[in-house]
């Protein structure tokens, strides 16, 4: 029972790259773990964001989704375009 555990920290992971992040008011770098970014995982790791869709916990209707505001989009380019043809149809007649 000498030995903590914590602190028996294997080879590799001291031979991991460390994060590129420096204290803004003590200028020393980050001790944490870098991921493929150079950055560990609190300054600016692996953030997907919040799921999109029906998976986000406060999805109600989907009158909002980027789906739905593309296809009102196209709905009123084709709007203008048919009154567009309308008026050039009764300057002809």
């Amino acid at each position: 029972m000498g030995a903590n555990p914590k602190r028996n920290t294997p080879d590799a992971l001291k031979k991991h790259p460390r994060c590129g992040a420096h204290c803004r008011t003590t200028g020393k770098p980050c001790r944490g773990p870098a991921m493929a970014n150079g950055r560990c995982r609190m300054h600016g790791g692996n953030s997907p964001g919040a799921p999109a869709g029906k998976a986000h916990w406060n999805y109600r209707h989907g009158q909002r989704s980027k789906k739905a505001q593309e296809s009102r989009r196209e709905y009123r380019e084709l709007m203008k375009l048919l009154e567009d043809l309308m008026a050039v149809a009764e300057g002809s007649l």
